[in-house]
């Protein structure tokens, strides 16, 4: 992976500086200096206002209020322990914005997890990374030992009363353990599988103590937050979605890479500007805004801005920001094959309309596409792909978000196929 993004802001201006993943390197650059004054002069409810004032929305995927969440965390009524979890298991196909910072500023992330440990009380955080992530752990592992020599982490961490440790957890590959509740199972030594809810993980979450999980990048913004203030992240984005954040662009594109932007940036002025547009002179066909489980957008809507207040009108999301562009010689029957093939095999299978749902979707699509289609199967998955929608225990089944946004903006492309009983597009990559 390349050491820095193309376009950078607060969170990755040192990536590309070696020195910067290292403690020496961190220090010298002012790390640690707000986690060192918040934990001996400041107190917990302060960090929780100003995060919450600052308009931080979780950056794994839901966009759920940061400040919210930690105060969803009950009072402290002295029993031990309580928790942390860190979410770096990065699964969703198009997104890769938390390798980036864990290989490159694992200090800056170990720096937001001590100020949020400090904000809800935990006393320890598990740190559970994507197994196939052998440089980030690596990279993390070293930091955490740096972090340990130097008193960072301990009993009296960066010279104050607050202790705190943490833990690395190597996932096993599961793309549901994505799922909060389902990493707390994985955690906790169990098959990865959604949890019911209520209660929440801040009643009852890792080894059935009060816990709060957030993602990777949420966790790096928090320094910044702290130590510069709610009112200047806020000159970031946009009013409802405030900030910076990662976009990875990838497929058809000429600069396929991460870039900072502010959230609100223009999907338009991300592809073509940032990331240079489609090579050879080619036209887009489609755009997966924010990771595979996101609707694609058609070649005329990629005027929206990128934040999710402004993505929901066009019936799609911004996920994790993994934006993924797809030329004119792209069939759109083929990117559906792949799609549900993806969530039928990743599915935990505990809830029937997910279980059976994605593997239905994934049968019908591939009948399609090899020319044995009917037009009744069209209406058969929009009736399907209703019945999953919101059903299950987890948003998982919402796997038909993507199949839905096809049948509604590439429908041709499906009734091409039932027509000629082919694919009409035979310069789209193969099977």
């Amino acid at each position: 992976m390349q050491k820095a993004p193309f376009t950078t802001g607060y969170l990755t201006e040192h990536c590309g500086d070696d020195a910067f993943g290292t403690l020496k390197g961190y220090r010298a650059r002012g790390g640690y200096e707000t986690a060192r004054r918040t934990l001996k002069k400041g107190s917990p409810e302060e960090v929780i206002a100003t995060v919450r004032d600052s308009g931080l929305q979780g950056r794994g995927g839901a966009g759920f209020g940061t400040g919210q969440k930690w105060s969803f965390m009950p009072a402290d009524d002295g029993s031990a322990p309580r928790y942390l979890v860190c979410n770096a298991d990065e699964s969703e196909p198009g997104s890769f914005k938390d390798r980036l910072l864990l290989e490159r500023a694992p200090h800056l992330l170990i720096e937001g997890i001590l100020l949020s440990a400090f904000a809800i009380g935990a006393e320890k955080t598990f740190l559970y990374v994507r197994g196939e992530y052998g440089e980030s752990i690596r990279s993390l592992t070293r930091a955490l030992e740096e972090a340990r020599r130097g008193k960072v982490l301990g009993p009296r961490a960066l010279g104050s009363r607050f202790a705190h440790e943490v833990v690395l957890v190597r996932g096993a590959g599961a793309y549901i353990c994505g799922e909060e509740t389902a990493l707390l199972e994985s955690l906790e030594g169990r098959k990865g599988m959604p949890r019911r809810k209520p209660p929440y993980p801040a009643e009852h979450g890792a080894f059935g103590r009060p816990t709060t999980v957030n993602n990777v990048e949420t966790l790096c913004h928090v320094p910044h937050i702290v130590g510069k203030g709610a009112d200047w992240f806020r000159s970031f984005g946009t009013d409802a979605s405030p900030g910076n954040t990662l976009f990875g662009v990838s497929g058809q594109v000429v600069r396929p890479g991460l870039y900072e932007l502010p959230l609100g940036t223009p999907l338009d002025e991300i592809v073509f500007e940032h990331a240079g547009g489609v090579p050879d002179g080619r036209k887009i066909k489609a755009v997966v805004p924010g990771g595979l489980s996101m609707a694609a957008l058609p070649a005329g809507q990629l005027d929206v801005p990128m934040a999710d207040e402004f993505l929901r009108e066009r019936q799609t999301a911004l996920g994790t920001g993994g934006i993924i562009v797809m030329d004119d010689r792209t069939c759109m029957v083929r990117a559906a094959c792949v799609i549900t093939h993806f969530f039928r095999d990743e599915s935990c299978g505990q809830c029937t309309q997910c279980r059976e749902g994605t593997g239905w979707l994934n049968r019908i699509v591939r009948r399609i596409e090899r020319g044995g289609g009917r037009f009744e199967d069209l209406a058969l998955l929009e009736d399907l792909c209703g019945k999953m929608e919101g059903q299950t225990i987890c948003a998982f089944a919402d796997a038909a978000w993507p199949v839905q946004g096809l049948l509604r903006h590439f429908r041709q492309d499906f009734q091409s196929h039932v027509n000629q009983r082919r694919c009409p597009y035979p310069e789209s990559f193969a099977l």
